[in-house]
């Protein structure tokens, strides 16, 4: 079969691989149908992050059952299923405390399509094997388009849980956005904002990502220094700025919760963690746990109406994807006929 892999920076290929098989009774076999180029991949082809030459790509995958073991009876041929990126069993210490993205029966950080151990490949594949079906796969709801829904495959995921727990919590909540890259995700943060109806700004010096933002309710600017007047109780760092952050940790209300999707990768300011200590700042940084958090964006796209198409997706035919994975594009989704 073949997977695509990256090879350099701003270059992906098709190389053939064995044919992904069952090697236990609680797996599945799954061909891709929409595979979505999530931020992170992103970030290889642009040289922001490392990834070694060879290794296989992607990771947002809606595909169908071709094939099962006979231990996941919850699941039938035919079906279609988002696939988490994360390698997750569902059942050790850590996944039953909601953390998927670090499964204790896999090797650390185990993932597809993101050059970690396992050897689980890539979503950007004919075949893909997943280890533990009953666990990792959730069902595509009947008659909607897969392409409309891909970027909940991960994405979706990762922005839900910068705010929607902290919304609930707190519903008169007001939330910051400091966007750019990652690009989709700190998009998709203020769209689930806004459809949890509260009070969302916008910071992107881009200005198609600000028409995206504004489309989906919030008030988008293209500098920190329009910020109005006020702190934030929640703030999404979706920038790897050492200003996003330390502007982060100036505007955080007493109490107020910063999620950081992306680590910062420029030189900060010192941090008063003196004050931070005073206000009772909290700050999460770290990867999503994308299977723990995939039902809650499922509930706010059902229930709200936070639809993940509204950041526009450039479709492509399968045979394309490797040369589309490199395009200046803001979303890119591979669609198998």
């Amino acid at each position: 079969m073949r997977h695509a892999v990256f090879v350099e920076r701003g270059k992906v290929e098709w190389r053939e691989t064995p044919d992904a098989v069952l090697q236990g009774d609680g797996e599945a076999i799954i061909k891709p149908l929409v595979v979505g180029r999530c931020d992170l991949d992103l970030a290889y082809l642009k040289g922001i992050l490392p990834m070694p030459s060879g290794a296989p790509i992607g990771h947002e995958i809606i595909g169908e059952i071709v094939d099962l073991g006979d231990n996941t009876r919850n699941w039938k041929i035919g079906q279609r299923v988002f696939v988490p990126a994360q390698i997750s069993c569902g059942e050790c210490k850590n996944c039953r405390r909601g953390l998927t993205a670090r499964c204790l029966k896999v090797p650390f950080g185990a993932s597809y399509g993101m050059g970690r151990e396992g050897g689980f490949g890539g979503g950007l594949a004919d075949l893909v094997r997943v280890p533990f079906a009953k666990a990792m796969l959730t069902s595509v709801p009947d008659g909607v388009d897969p392409v409309t829904l891909i970027g909940l495959a991960d994405m979706g995921a990762d922005a839900w849980r910068t705010v929607a727990d902290e919304i609930q919590d707190h519903p008169e909540a007001r939330v910051l956005v400091l966007g750019g890259m990652p690009p989709v995700i700190g998009l998709y943060a203020a769209g689930i904002a806004t459809a949890l109806q509260v009070n969302v700004t916008y910071v992107d010096e881009n200005a198609e990502r600000r028409q995206v933002a504004t489309g989906y309710g919030a008030k988008a600017i293209a500098s920190i220094t329009h910020l109005p007047d006020g702190q934030f109780d929640i703030i999404v760092v979706a920038n790897p700025s050492g200003l996003c952050l330390t502007t982060a940790f100036d505007r955080i209300a007493p109490g107020g919760l910063i999620t950081s999707v992306t680590p910062t990768l420029q030189d900060i300011e010192p941090i008063d963690t003196r004050a931070l200590y005073s206000r009772g700042v909290r700050w999460a940084i770290g990867r999503p746990d994308c299977r723990h958090c995939h039902n809650g964006v499922m509930d706010v796209w059902a229930n709200y109406g936070f639809r993940p198409e509204h950041v526009p997706t450039t479709r492509v035919a399968w045979n394309e994807a490797p040369e589309a994975w490199a395009m200046d594009a803001l979303y890119v989704a591979a669609i198998r006929n």
